[in-house]
């Protein structure tokens, strides 16, 4: 897979996307598994990986502590740590993903010491560090700032932790960081989306005791040691998301395999409000074509909202997706992305496209619709606004190009690939 961030995407627009797609592993998932691996010096075995950017980047930083690394078949890595060579974190790899952060928690574990690089990730506004700071701290370790982030502890302990937010990589470093702390660790306010959900049931398969699963109060009975495990991370609801708003948007049907109903009830509201429904068939998902694609409107003829919350709140990642869906909807919604400041700037090349938007600040948007959409060069700012670019292409009069399709290829296993199946006139060029 390359990685320029020269490369491309060619699209020409107007055809409704149909077929079957099977959904990729949680991306959100795999990478703190991969990091969650780390706990051990036995084998972990980790099933439904997705062939994406970050899980390389997280890999190359596995292997840079000390840890093997080997590909069993498609989607499937067997991981071994048997000593930690290094507790710095590559810089290099750390300015690539935000995910780089999660080493921390189970470097100190495991070794009493951690050191980190300031993570990058998505430019989507400002993204605090302090429940990081806050959780290991009140687990035992001291924080040091100077150019990079320093962790050390003698030996972790449990406690009883409040964090100041129900942050979703801070909920999995306390989580790991307590599996082999001493004592009980009670985590309240805790994130409790589907990839916390499975990397706390991936430690249970390492022998962790944690009660509480998908609530946001979590126990964690520390332990001496973990084993080794096989565990299978569960599918990708965001990109589940991301295909029933693009088989929407173009007027295609669509049938995503491998989607878990219960992961997609908060979307399932969301875009109700414009009209969009879908069938469940054991474990696939049936978006029908020809749908009215028209805003539901509140009581009394009011105009809806869509906005964002933490789990089971609407996702934030699906913010920019149904933000370009509303487009090709008749009637009018506001969408309001109350988590990050920056999310929201990507519309403006929507709105250089034909779309109606009236982006009011750097949290809401106002979107009427339909409008009809015209090619563009258009660049990806980051995965999930660069996947709504590649939606808007594909339901656009004419031709666009996407540049920076790196950024979109972090989080979308094989999706050129995957598109072209489904009948889209895109390919990838240098």
């Amino acid at each position: 897979m390359s990685r320029g961030t020269a490369d491309r995407y060619l699209i020409e627009g107007g055809v409704p996307l149909s077929g079957t797609v099977r959904a990729s592993g949680n991306k959100n998932a795999a990478l703190p598994c991969i990091a969650c691996a780390l706990l051990s010096d036995a084998p972990v075995i980790l099933k439904n990986i997705p062939d994406i950017e970050d899980v390389q980047v997280m890999l190359e930083v596995y292997r840079a502590l000390g840890g093997e690394t080997e590909r069993l078949g498609p989607n499937e890595w067997r991981l071994v740590m048997r000593d930690v060579k290094d507790a710095v974190i590559p810089e290099a790899q750390a300015r690539k993903i935000r995910a780089s952060i999660l080493f921390a928690g189970p470097l100190l574990a495991r070794t009493g010491r951690a050191v980190l690089p300031p993570p990058g990730g998505d430019v989507i506004g400002r993204r605090r560090l302090d429940t990081h700071f806050l959780a290991l701290s009140e687990l035992g370790a001291r924080v040091e700032m100077n150019g990079a982030f320093r962790f050390s502890a003698k030996r972790l302990r449990g406690c009883d932790l409040f964090l100041d937010e129900a942050s979703v990589t801070a909920t999995e470093n306390a989580v790991m960081a307590a599996a082999l702390a001493e004592g009980e660790t009670i985590i309240s306010n805790a994130a409790s989306e589907p990839h916390v959900q499975d990397l706390c049931r991936m430690l249970c398969a390492m022998g962790a005791r944690i009660d509480g699963i998908g609530s946001n109060v979590l126990r964690i009975a520390g332990r001496q040691k973990l084993a080794g495990c096989s565990f299978a991370i569960g599918s990708d609801y965001m990109e589940v998301g991301s295909f029933i708003g693009l088989a929407a948007a173009t007027g295609g049907s669509l049938r995503i395999e491998g989607a878990s109903a219960a992961d997609m009830r908060p979307a399932k509201n969301a875009f109700g409000k414009l009209g969009i429904v879908w069938e469940q068939e054991g474990d696939a998902l049936l978006v029908p074509a020809g749908q009215a694609l028209a805003v539901n409107c509140d009581l009394g003829g009011m105009i809806p909202r869509i906005d964002d919350a933490p789990w089971p709140g609407f996702p934030p990642d699906l913010t920019s997706i149904i933000t370009v869906v509303a487009t090709q909807v008749t009637g009018t919604v506001l969408v309001h992305e109350k988590m990050f400041e920056s999310r929201m700037f990507f519309v403006d090349k929507l709105i250089g496209m034909g779309a109606r938007i009236v982006l009011c600040d750097p949290h809401r948007a106002v979107i009427s619709g339909p409008s009809r959409l015209s090619g563009s060069v258009l660049h990806s700012p980051d995965v999930r606004a660069g996947m709504a670019m590649v939606i808007a292409a594909l339901c656009a009069e004419g031709k666009s190009v996407i540049d920076n399709v790196y950024q979109i290829e972090r989080g979308y296993e094989r999706l050129v690939e995957r598109l072209a199946s489904l009948g889209a006139r895109i390919q990838r060029a240098s």
